[in-house]
């Protein structure tokens, strides 16, 4: 399957065979068990669900410990689903690995953006400041919000202070770099979205793969 779990080690750099440095993402990807195949017949889609990382004993409920007995799978901290065309050439308790990837392919990666906190306006949405001289008292507050005589009120979703990061973020088409099987390690082109030790979702890109 081209898709796998994997959790962000950091960012390191590499030299191409031309000299060229390249800055890359180190994630430590799998290996990963297949915990449940979904069908169009048992659940109206074809899926498989993969686990990750493995877990504690006591760290695990009773309906999860079942679950993963019934698939023969270790108990993993870590389960995630991805969309497939063809579940039925999975087996349960198949594991799947970095090996299944190849160097130069393009990669979709999802993760959790780093939280921020409650930031202003200027920080959250780049907004600009006020004048800093001539008495002026407004600095970094946000500007008019709507006009008093009409729309007579703050439309919805109006850019402002608020919570930031933290959010759901995809990086499309990185390149996968270079693939190190003995330690189920990728280190994929650029950057990746969250912090040290956040779990990731990597496939294989939907658009823009060189065939």
């Amino acid at each position: 399957m081209k898709a796998i779990l994997g959790k962000k080690i950091g960012m390191t750099q590499i030299f191409a065979e031309t000299g060229e440095v390249i800055p890359v993402t180190v994630i430590q990807a799998g290996p990963e068990v297949v915990t449940q195949i979904k069908t169009v017949e048992t659940d109206g889609y074809n899926a498989v669900q993969v686990g990750f990382e493995d877990q504690k004993a006591h760290r695990v409920n009773k309906p999860l410990t079942g679950h993963f007995e019934k698939s023969g799978a270790p108990l993993k901290k870590h389960l995630a689903e991805f969309r497939v065309e063809d579940g039925e050439t999975y087996e349960l308790g198949q594991v799947i690995t970095v090996a299944d990837f190849e160097e130069g392919k393009k990669l979709d990666i999802t993760g959790t953006s780093k939280g921020k906190g409650t930031q202003g306006n200027i920080k959250r949405h780049g907004h600009h400041r006020g004048p800093m001289t001539h008495g002026s008292k407004h600095k970094r507050l946000a500007g008019a919000l709507a006009a008093g005589t009409y729309p007579s009120r703050v439309f919805k979703g109006n850019a402002g202070p608020g919570r930031m990061g933290r959010e759901t973020v995809t990086v499309q088409n990185v390149v996968l770099a270079k693939v190190d099987t003995d330690r189920n390690l990728m280190l994929v082109r650029g950057a990746v979205p969250g912090g040290k030790g956040s779990l990731v979702r990597i496939q294989y890109a939907v658009k823009g793969q060189d065939k």
